[in-house]
C-alpha cells in the first residue's frame, strides 16, 4: 500500500496558517485581559453578588443572540474580514465594558462583546479549516493550542498592569490597539478566493475520492443526523472544561480537604494537559484519523476521572483531571472540522450552528451539576467528566477515520 505525503505548503499557505495563529492569539487574550479586573469593577460600581453574576451574563447571552449569525457573516464579508471585524468589534467591547460607568453599560458593553466573539469564533475557525484543506492535513488542534497561549498572555499582561499601577483606561486602551493592529496586520496574509474551496479528501476507504461540496439547499437526514452528533461531541468537550473551571478547586479543597494552593492544581492540570494533547492532537490525527483519536480520547477521559471519583484522593483526583483534559483535547476541534465539510449546508453554517449549541450546553453546565450537587454531594455532580468522555467515545463514530 502506498500512502501519498503531501507537498510542502506553498509560501502563501504558511503564512496564512501564523494569521490564522495570530487571529486565534488575540481572540485568547482579549477576553482574558478583563477577568483579572472583574473584582475592581464590582466594587467601583457597587454591585452585590447577584447583580455582578447577571451583569457577567451578558457576554455569553450576547455570543448566544449572534452566534448563528456568524454564518451569515461568514458569507458576506468572508471568513477572513469577518474574523478580523469581529476581533475589532469584541476589543472595543471589552474596553467599554472595563471603562462602564454604570452597571448597564458594564453589561450592555459585555453583551456586545459576547456577541462579536461568537463571531469571530467561528469565523477563524472556518478560515483555519480553509488553511488546513490547503496544506493537506491537520493543523486546526495546533490553532486551539495557541488560544490557550493567547488566554494565558492576556491574563498575565493584566495581572502585570495591575502591579505596575496602571490603570484600566490605561491597560485596556493600549491592549485594544495592539491587538488590533495584529489583527489588520494578520488579515493581509489570510487566504483570498471563495469560501466553499472544497478539494477532493480521501473518503478513508482506501478506495477513492470523494467531493466535500456545499452540497444540496436542504440538508438530508443524514446531515441532520450527523450534525446532531456533533454537536454533542463539542458539547462533551466544554462539559469537560467547564467542570475544571467551575469545581475542581471547590472539590478539591472542599470534599477532599486540600490546601487552597494544591487546590488550585485540580484546574491547571486540566488546561496543561489539554494544550498538550492539542500540540500533538495534530499528528495523531493525521496517523489514526479523527475517529480514533476521539474514541481513545473519550476513555482516557472516562477511566481518568471515573477513577479518581471512585477512589478520591488528592494526587489521584488532579491526574484524573489531567486525564480528562488530554482526552477531550480534540473534541471541539474535530466537531467543527467535521461541521465545516457537511454536505447539505451553506459554507459556515454548520460551523456556526455547532459553535451555537455548544455553548447552549457550556451555559447549562454549571446548573445541572450544582443541583445534583446539592441534592447528592459534588462527587457525584463530577460524574459529568466521566460521562461526556463515554459520550464522546459513543458518537465518534461520525468522525472521519484515518486517510489512505
Amino acid at each position: 500500500m502506498t500512502v501519498d505525503t503531501p507537498s510542502r505548503p506553498a509560501q502563501a499557505e504558511r503564512r496564512a496558517r501564523a494569521a490564522v495563529a495570530v487571529l486565534f492569539f488575540t481572540n485568547g487574550a482579549l477576553f482574558a485581559k478583563l477577568l483579572p479586573r472583574y473584582p475592581q469593577i464590582k466594587a467601583d460600581l457597587d454591585m452585590s453578588n447577584a447583580v455582578y453574576g447577571l451583569a457577567v451574563a451578558a457576554f455569553p447571552a450576547g455570543a448566544l443572540v449572534a452566534g448563528l449569525a456568524a454564518g451569515a457573516a461568514i458569507r458576506r464579508l468572508g471568513s477572513a474580514r469577518a474574523a478580523v471585524t469581529g476581533t475589532l468589534l469584541t476589543g472595543a467591547g471589552i474596553l467599554a465594558a472595563g471603562l462602564a460607568d454604570s452597571v448597564a453599560l458594564f453589561a450592555g458593553a459585555l453583551f456586545l462583546a459576547g456577541a462579536m466573539d461568537s463571531v469571530t469564533d467561528v469565523a477563524q475557525n472556518a478560515h483555519g479549516l480553509r488553511v488546513q484543506r490547503r496544506y493537506g492535513r491537520s493543523i486546526i488542534n495546533s490553532f486551539h493550542a495557541i488560544w490557550s497561549i493567547g488566554a494565558v498572555a492576556g491574563g498575565s499582561m493584566a495581572a502585570a498592569a495591575i502591579a505596575l499601577g496602571l490603570s484600566r483606561g490605561q491597560h485596556l486602551t493600549f491592549s485594544a490597539v495592539v491587538f488590533a493592529i495584529a489583527a489588520c496586520v494578520a488579515l493581509r496574509f489570510c487566504l483570498t478566493g471563495p469560501e466553499n474551496d472544497r478539494v477532493p479528501e480521501s473518503d478513508g476507504d482506501g478506495d477513492g475520492l470523494v467531493k466535500r461540496s456545499a452540497g444540496p439547499a436542504v440538508p438530508g437526514r443524514r446531515t441532520v443526523y450527523v450534525l446532531a452528533a456533533l454537536v454533542l461531541i463539542a458539547t462533551a468537550g466544554t462539559l469537560v472544561e467547564d467542570a475544571g473551571s467551575s469545581w475542581a478547586t471547590l472539590y478539591l479543597s472542599g470534599s477532599l480537604q486540600a490546601s487552597i494552593t494544591l487546590a488550585a492544581f485540580g484546574y491547571i492540570a486540566l488546561v496543561g494537559a489539554q494544550f498538550v494533547g492539542r500540540i500533538i492532537g495534530d499528528r495523531l490525527v493525521d496517523r489514526f484519523g479523527q475517529r480514533t483519536v476521539a474514541r481513545a480520547g473519550g476513555l482516557i477521559a472516562a477511566a481518568g476521572m471515573g477513577l479518581a471519583l471512585a477512589v478520591p484522593t488528592v494526587p489521584g483526583t488532579i491526574l484524573g483531571f489531567a486525564a480528562a483534559g488530554f482526552g477531550v483535547a480534540t473534541l471541539v476541534p474535530a466537531a467543527m472540522h467535521e461541521a465545516d465539510e457537511l454536505p447539505g449546508l451553506k459554507p459556515g453554517s454548520g460551523l456556526a450552528i455547532v459553535s451555537w449549541l455548544m455553548r447552549l450546553g457550556f451555559l447549562a453546565s454549571p446548573p445541572i451539576v450544582g443541583l445534583v450537587t446539592d441534592a447528592t454531594s459534588l462527587r457525584a455532580g463530577l460524574l459529568v467528566v466521566p460521562l461526556a468522555g463515554l459520550l464522546a467515545f459513543l458518537l465518534a463514530g461520525v468522525l472521519r477515520p484515518r486517510h489512505r
